[in-house]
């Protein structure tokens, strides 16, 4: 389990993130949603350790990774795979390069043992045989297999989603929440998705939570969202003009 207690955060005299308090259980798709600007990214790098609170705390599996020293914060993110949202490709390197990084940098696997490693996370993006093209062949929809691939080579217990559908056509959106859906439930992981993409949102939570402002305001499964009174939550999934709304919590 992921447990955040009153996360804060600021940037200078923006204060992003205003006290979030959140449980993610083991094996749970989690959806985060909200406006531009709202925190949903800064929370994600709290989550695995990339940016520090300036108050509260985060615990993985009960070990705090906020503010934790360097050696266990390197530990404890290894439990983390992460999907960014251009999915973070290094042009120069092949598909194969690209996924062995990490296995290259934290495991002392042979060659061999590493390509088998590679062999099988591409079969289960359904990019078999793609380990020789670079990132320049590949469509959008590949480069965001060939990222979660590499997300997926070291058999994280979390995976981290940052818009994961974003500038893909609804087809190719459509076949990515289908492999996110395949993957938690083959490999029983924990997933942490960012996206503004509501019917991504949909098909893939167990539980949708609505950041408002640096802070949760709603919290339910994907029937609550579209039962939701809060008047937020109803704009939001309606795309209205959200200027007027008033927030209330639920």
């Amino acid at each position: 389990m992921i447990v955040s207690r009153g996360i804060r955060k600021s940037f200078g005299t923006k204060e992003v993130l205003r006290g979030v308090d959140l449980e993610i259980p083991t094996e749970q798709s989690l959806v985060i949603i909200g406006q531009s600007g709202c925190g949903k990214s800064v929370f994600l790098k709290h989550l695995v350790g990339l940016l520090d609170p300036d108050a509260g705390e985060i615990l993985v599996d009960g070990e705090r990774i906020s503010n934790a020293k360097r050696m266990d914060a390197y530990r404890i993110r290894m439990k983390f795979g992460v999907l960014f949202q251009s999915a973070a490709l290094f042009d120069s390197m092949s598909v194969s390069e690209n996924i062995s990084l990490g296995l290259i940098e934290h495991t002392k696997m042979t060659r061999g043992e590493m390509d088998k490693r590679v062999a099988e996370c591409l079969e289960m993006v359904s990019l078999s045989g793609t380990q020789r093209l670079f990132p320049a062949e590949l469509s959008g929809g590949m480069r965001k297999r060939v990222g979660l691939a590499r997300a997926i080579a070291l058999k994280p217990q979390y995976i981290l989603y940052d818009e994961p559908t974003t500038g893909l056509d609804p087809i190719t959106a459509e076949s990515i929440n289908d492999l996110i859906i395949e993957l938690n439930r083959e490999l029983k992981v924990t997933s942490v998705t960012v996206t503004h993409d509501m019917v991504s949102a949909f098909k893939i939570a167990d539980r949708i939570v609505m950041l408002h402002l640096g802070q949760v305001i709603f919290s339910g499964t994907v029937a609550d969202v579209i039962n939701s009174e809060v008047e937020m939550v109803r704009r939001f999934i309606s795309g209205e003009s959200e200027d007027k709304a008033v927030v209330t919590h639920y």
